[in-house]
């Protein structure tokens, strides 16, 4: 089988369920259906949500990028936030309060479509203040399905008259914000939990767009919440640290310089290889290497993968029984927790390794 052709075909269809017209891949064998700009433009996310307030819970990252993209894409939009840090950046922002800036039951109040981004444990905390104005007929969103799936844990349990709905933008809030002020979007996930009004999916697509997504794979609440966690802990953020850390401290241990050892496993990493790969795959950016650099990693990619294949599955199987949100919930909901996330990643930032990164940052040609 070629395998390029096989990767890579992909076609248009009209669905008869909705008005879109669909990219479809075929990745051995698997179809998937992709919703792109051109599916759903900014005149028909406008039309579609014009009788719509959407209301944002939570000025974090995730809240202020979205906040920002609709607002900025015509859509009327309002945030709900607690008086404190993220209220003054809110009007920081241009948000006015008494106009489009209101406390938390306020402005869920006010809305049709109310977007739930808060962090998961405020929630929880948040959930009894906000069920009783999710009324019939308005849509419940996340960006997580995180409080939905352990309803048994968090309590969140939607009454069945309002539609439940989720976006997940494939990015950090700061991300999607600033891809959007670029021009660019970002890709993103969406699922229908429940949909009481029919209008479920035509909402969730064009609120998708509406924040900045570029395209659009749809999943279930479940599969996003499994693929997520297991995402954050591995090669996303936990193993990236892990491994990384690892490979200086070797090289450290073996008489190598600070500004060598970071060289060879971050910034080559981050500015030049990695860059590669997001460009047009690893056997791209193999292919763009030297042959010795190319038959190292070919040998010693599987040994990688069979020593960290089996913590990927153990830790995908604590996601899946719950024990990583149960983790989460009761170390996150703690009043000392704030203080205690400070003092961990107050370490990560000074192991000599991101010291060296600071130092060294600076000296990039781009900032000379």
């Amino acid at each position: 089988m070629n395998m390029r052709s096989s990767f890579g075909m992909l076609r248009r269809q009209f669905s008869s369920n909705a008005p879109l017209l669909k990219a479809v891949i075929d990745i051995n064998g698997f179809k998937e259906t992709i919703i792109e700009r051109s599916d759903m433009p900014l005149d028909k996310v406008r039309e579609i949500l014009k009788d719509e307030t959407l209301t944002v819970l939570g000025y974090g990252p995730q809240g202020r990028g979205q906040a920002l993209n609709m607002k900025d894409n015509g859509l009327k939009v309002v945030v709900g936030v607690r008086k404190g840090k993220s209220w003054d950046h809110a009007l920081e922002d241009g948000w006015e309060e008494g106009k489009n800036l209101f406390e938390i039951d306020e402005a869920t109040h006010k809305g049709t479509i109310v977007q739930y981004l808060l962090s998961d444990a405020a929630q929880i905390a948040a959930w009894p203040t906000i069920k009783p104005h999710l009324t019939k007929g308005k849509a419940l969103y996340f960006s997580h399905g995180f409080g939905v799936v352990y309803h048994d844990q968090t309590n969140i349990v939607p009454s069945k008259d309002i539609d439940v709905i989720l976006c997940a933008p494939k990015g950090s809030g700061l991300t999607v914000r600033n891809h959007f002020l670029e021009g660019r979007g970002i890709n993103g996930s969406f699922a229908i939990y429940q949909d009481a009004t029919g209008k479920a999916r035509e909402r969730t697509i064009a609120v998708g767009m509406g924040i900045g997504c570029g395209h659009l794979f749809e999943t279930t609440f479940e599969k996003e919440v499994s693929s997520d966690l297991t995402g954050e802990r591995c090669v996303l953020m936990g193993m990236l640290q892990g491994a990384f850390l690892a490979q200086y401290e070797v090289l450290r241990e073996n008489g190598h310089s600070p500004s060598e050892a970071y060289n060879e496993t971050i910034e080559e990493a981050l500015c030049s290889l990695y860059p590669l790969v997001a460009q047009n795959g690893m056997d791209w950016m193999y292919a763009n290497c030297s042959t010795t650099a190319q038959r190292g990693a070919l040998d010693w990619a599987p040994k990688f993968y069979k020593a960290i294949k089996p913590v990927v599955a153990e830790c995908y199987a604590n996601v899946k029984n719950g024990n990583e949100a149960k983790r989460s919930i009761d170390l996150n909901s703690k009043p000392d927790y704030r203080e205690k996330l400070e003092q961990e990643l107050a370490e990560i930032a000074n192991q000599e390794m991101w010291l060296a990164g600071k130092a060294l940052r600076p000296l990039r040609p781009e900032n000379a």
